[in-house]
């Protein structure tokens, strides 16, 4: 989708559209993305672009794995003192908690490992558990369109989840499955030294803010953890179920982009 359409898109839901890297003030929309093109249609085209995916080879079918401590794996202490190597290939044999017994993969994450910008998620859904990366299918796909919209591409950042694993049926991580891979993210975090998280949804909400306020409680306001700027948005899976919320994602990563250009 080119960025005409985007404009059009952001338009139509009564977004004041703006280009954050060209200027710091509202810009108007183009005119048209094509002859007779009406924002509604740019909306068509755009729920008709493919999903965010890369290819992957064919997977095993998902191995048996015991709950039991293995060779492979480290104790929370060690994680702390972990490169990257090291770190991916531990949770790839993590055996911590249940998700373990009926995952495909691992969701280790995705994207710059030198990023200003973290994003975290739930937890991986079917697709990603296919295909071993964070934010594909539909919900990635308006997450891209998300970043796009204040100028960051999906490069640009680093992506990650609060639990490594899918959850089975796509049900919600247990916050005992949260806590056992919490030391991981943690890990990330500190290797990756972001200037702001995204904390996308209620769980990566939630379980990073240490919380059980509402979304709609902590988003439109800067948290912070160990430091760094945290900025909540709602779940693109949310948005696709309730397209009126949009207008407030937007003001969000608005907040979010405003609060990073204070740390630079």
């Amino acid at each position: 989708m080119d960025d005409a359409i985007r404009l059009l898109y952001l338009e139509a839901m009564g977004i004041t559209v703006w280009k954050p890297k060209a200027s710091n003030s509202p810009v108007s929309a183009p005119p048209s993305a094509g002859a007779g093109n009406t924002p509604s249609e740019a909306i068509a085209l755009h729920s008709e672009d493919p999903p965010y995916a890369a290819p992957t080879p064919p997977l095993p079918p998902p191995a048996s794995i015991s709950l039991a401590a293995s060779s492979d794996y480290a104790a929370p202490n060690d994680v702390a003192e972990m490169d990257w190597d090291t770190l991916e290939k531990t949770v790839s044999t993590c055996p911590k908690c249940r998700l373990c017994e009926t995952r495909t993969q691992t969701v280790f994450g995705s994207g710059d490992k030198k990023a200003d910008w973290l994003i975290v998620g739930e937890g991986p859904g079917q697709q990603e558990d296919l295909q071993g990366l964070p934010f594909v299918g539909p919900a990635g796909q308006l997450l891209t369109e998300m970043l796009r919209a204040i100028g960051l591409g999906r490069n640009e950042v680093y992506i990650a989840n609060i639990v490594k694993c899918r959850p089975p049926n796509n049900r919600d991580p247990k916050p005992d499955e949260a806590d056992a891979c919490r030391p991981y993210l943690d890990r990330q975090i500190a290797l990756i030294r972001p200037k702001i998280i995204l904390a996308v949804g209620r769980i990566a909400a939630q379980s990073l803010l240490r919380t059980e306020a509402a979304v709609s409680k902590l988003r439109g306001r800067t948290h912070t953890l160990n430091q760094t700027p945290v900025v909540v948005v709602y779940h693109p899976s949310y948005l696709l179920r309730s397209p009126g919320e949009k207008k407030k994602a937007w003001l969000d990563l608005q907040l979010a982009l405003n609060t990073y250009r204070e740390q630079k």
